[in-house]
């Protein structure tokens, strides 16, 4: 990374940053990299006083990732615990009189009396209320900021996703499906339990929670129905200003499928919860966002591209009154507010007289600032940042957020952003537990690709790197496609050993091939009908970028990735023997495979402009599996065996062929896993399987003995 950059966005953050090769210790073992702390979603209080944020950790025991809620005075910046439990606490939100923080838990309620019921309720009455409030429902809490125990607000019969308070804090919108239907119910004493694929999921709908009520009697409160549209599953919740309408986006129902069926709705709660759509154009619309004054919404959305999952995403407003009368279906029915910022756009809040939106820039991720009256955006951190959660007060005058560089791990700040500019105060210091260790460095690397594309690519090397030497190297792909790879400090990598393979002396790049987000949408658009052929051109540009210069010994390299980057590892595995070993986790092998059990299914009908039906050759032509007969590299396949994203049979099909052709292979399934391996237990598998897997064919070191790479039945551990 360029050393002014650096320093710039150094100073922007309030830092005194000192430029050294590397820190130098030890090098960090895998269960010390699983066990580092985090910090996420800082919210700063309504008076701009108090910020609280969630650390997270490892709970080596229970084998879980617990949150919790830590707190701090602004002024003096002293920071303190304020939940405690086996069980996270996340998704705070103050109350609007800075009395509170609600956020959401599954800790288990037994203790508290169950609810009273409207007149005299029978006992089993009352066994039936507390039963249907299970203890892994999540449910809303509510603590002091000054501390104290915690208590339950809700006792809501199922999960609750999301939530947000009314202006006046006596309310809350809680976002939550309904208890399961006696239908369910009897169905499955019936008939067992099973699955109508695409037809069996319950709708979220909206509800209203008295806090004012539930503070005086001491109890739980019951949840109270806003939406019982069955045929809107609600997504989010955004209050009127006067506290008497709620925004709300919703879809067809919760399958991923139905994505683009997004529109927004206004609940009219002055109406006896009368429900208008009020947007509804093709494709996503959501995150509405009320006007100070509430005669306007702004909104997140695609303006009805057809192909939105890689078209940037808008910023567009309406007159509230105008689309209650008739509601927008068409562009053109709506104010587009950012039609040349060519970015995704993610509305954060319209506070303090503008919208404030965050956006990824290449690498840099920072906040803006939009006029919605002229168009107009400014930047409100600075270009060379990299931005994590933001919060923002009501009042849009100061933004708790979370940040980080080259040298340190995200941090919370608060600052003062009423004048436009930022005075960052740092109130944790989480980058204070890798001191000692021995870990490299990062900076950015860009080449051109086949087709005359600019990659840029973050590049990791080791401490004391030489540069008069040839170094091994290792490709770490990220998923998506339309993630990014930044450079950052970033010690801890739940898949793959980074600063492990740093540390054996190996380089590492991180190409952010094209689809990755930041470079804009023709970017993004790059590898539409080209996929996997276009994203091995970037990566084998990259490599032989490294070649060329002498740093990287091309008889020495691997590659991997998860997700969309195990799919390009697949894809690398049939299409180039330039590699000693791969790591495809969770990939893709097939398109058609892929296509017809996904749970995300227009994603590939978007990037290939197709189905399998009307144009094979394109799924042909983009599938690994095509080139299946091609394949000499050693695989290494991870994948967690209840995966909807990019089911197991794309890693049975990769593992079988490549057995068939005579590859040495390895398929590792994750019990009960989805799409991400959760748990630090199998994520410390994963890491130490790719660890042995490339130790042994990229640098030549035996498999251990007792490799967790070996199964356990007879002959197990036999080469």
């Amino acid at each position: 990374m360029n050393r002014q950059i650096l320093l710039n966005a150094a100073r922007s953050l309030g830092l005194t940053l000192v430029l050294l090769p590397a820190l130098h210790g030890e090098t960090p073992t895998l269960d010390q990299l699983l066990s580092a702390r985090s910090v996420a979603r800082p919210k700063v209080s309504a008076d701009g006083r108090h910020v609280c944020w969630e650390v997270g950790e490892t709970d080596w025991k229970e084998n879980a990732y617990v949150s919790n809620l830590w707190l701090a005075e602004v002024e003096t910046g002293r920071p303190f615990q304020l939940t405690h439990g086996r069980k996270s606490s996340d998704g705070a939100q103050w109350s609007p009189d800075g009395r509170w923080i609600a956020f959401l838990t599954e800790r288990d309620s037994s203790a508290i009396a169950p609810l009273p019921e409207k007149g005299e309720a029978k006992d089993e009455d009352r066994a039936a209320k507390k039963d249907d409030a299970k203890p892994d429902a999540r449910q809303i809490w509510l603590i002091s900021p000054a501390g104290g125990e915690a208590w339950q607000l809700t006792r809501h019969a199922a999960r609750i996703e999301a939530f947000r308070w009314s202006p006046d804090g006596r309310r809350i919108a809680v976002v939550a499906p309904a208890p399961e239907s006696k239908a369910a119910k009897e169905r499955k004493e019936t008939y067992s339990d099973y699955e109508v694929f695409d037809e069996d999921y319950r709708q979220n709908q909206l509800w209203l929670v008295d806090v004012a009520r539930a503070e005086k009697s001491g109890q739980p409160a019951e949840s109270q129905r806003v939406v019982s549209d069955r045929k809107l599953n609600v997504r989010d919740a955004s209050w009127s200003p006067d506290g008497s309408r709620i925004a709300f986006s919703a879809t067809a129902n919760p399958l991923l499928s139905v994505t683009g069926t997004s529109d927004i709705y206004i609940a009219d709660l002055a109406r006896g919860n009368a429900v208008r759509k009020v947007v509804a154009l093709d494709g996503p619309d959501r995150n509405p966002r009320f006007s100070p004054d509430g005669s306007w919404l702004a909104f997140e959305t695609s303006l009805a591209q057809p192909y939105f999952f890689y078209a940037n995403e808008h910023i567009a407003k309406v007159r509230v009154e105008d689309v209650l009368k008739a509601p927008a279906t068409k562009p053109e029915d709506v104010v587009d507010l950012t039609p040349k910022f060519d970015e995704e756009a993610s509305l954060l809040e319209w506070a303090g007289g503008g919208i404030l939106f965050r956006a990824q820039q290449k690498v840099h991720s920072g906040l803006f600032r939009l006029d919605p009256a002229t168009g107009s955006i400014s930047r409100v951190t600075p270009e060379d940042f990299f931005l994590g959660d933001a919060a923002v007060s009501p009042d849009g005058a100061v933004l708790a957020f979370t940040a980080s560089d080259a040298r340190t791990v995200p941090e919370v700040f608060v600052s003062s952003i009423a004048g436009g500019a930022l005075t960052p105060k740092k109130l944790t210091d989480m980058s204070a537990q890798f001191a000692g260790w021995t870990v490299g460095t990062v900076e950015m690397v860009s080449w051109t690709s086949r087709d005359g594309a600019t990659i840029e690519g973050v590049l990791h090397k080791p401490a004391n790197y030489d540069r008069s030497k040839a170094y091994p190297l290792l490709v770490v792909i990220h998923g998506g496609p339309t993630g990014v790879s930044r450079p950052v400090f970033a010690p801890v990598n739940r898949y793959y050993p980074i600063e492990h393979f740093l540390a054996k002396g190996a380089l590492i790049l991180e190409p952010n091939y094209r689809g990755s987000a930041g470079y804009g949408a023709a970017f993004r658009a790059l590898n539409v009908r080209n996929l996997g052929i276009g994203d091995m051109w970037d990566v084998m540009s990259g490599v032989d970028a490294l070649i060329a210069k002498g740093m990287v010994d091309g008889s020495r390299m691997g590659a991997m990735g998860w997700s969309q980057g195990g799919y390009i590892s697949a894809f690398l595995t049939t299409n180039t023997d330039r590699f000693k070993a791969i790591s495809v986790g969770a990939g893709i092998s097939d398109w058609t495979t892929y296509y017809v059990s996904t749970d995300i299914t227009p994603f590939t009908r978007q990037y290939l402009r197709a189905t399998p039906w009307n144009d094979p050759e394109i799924y042909a032509s983009t599938s690994p599996m095509t080139n299946i007969l091609k394949a000499r590299t050693p695989t290494l396949i991870q994948h967690g065996d209840k995966d909807k994203r990019v089911p197991p049979p794309n890693a049975f099909e990769l593992y079988r062929g490549l057995v068939d052709v005579g590859v040495p292979a390895r398929l590792i399934l994750y019990n009960g896993f989805g799409h991400p391996i959760t748990k630090p237990k199998s994520n410390r598998a994963v890491l130490q399987h790719n660890l042995d897997w490339f130790s042994h064919y990229v640098f030549g070191e035996p498999i251990p003995a007792k490799s967790p790479l070996y199964g356990t039945g007879e002959g197990a551990g036999a080469d």
